[in-house]
């Protein structure tokens, strides 16, 4: 499924807060990718917090992004993010 991304929040505990182009609002943990490549750069919190809406996906100050596709697949919406 591809929907574009319009907006992104960093939150605590490595948590971005996504809300697609359909309006649906969804949480990622990016903990478990803090560990491999080119994300161990994010561990750091200043850097993590550099995050931004780029064309329709997100990016951070690094140049590190995630493909949309990825955003929506691996995150939960956020009445499910809450219950847990």
């Amino acid at each position: 499924m591809y929907i574009g991304i319009t907006s992104v929040v960093p939150q605590d505990n490595y948590i971005l807060l996504l809300t697609f182009e359909n309006g649906e609002q969804r949480c990622l943990d990016m903990k478990p990718y803090l560990h491999r490549g080119v994300f161990k750069e994010l561990v750091n919190k200043a850097m993590f917090n550099t995050v931004r809406v780029s064309y329709d996906t997100v990016a951070w100050k690094n140049e590190i992004d995630l493909a949309p596709e990825i955003l929506y697949e691996k995150s939960v919406p956020v009445n499910s993010a809450k219950q847990h």
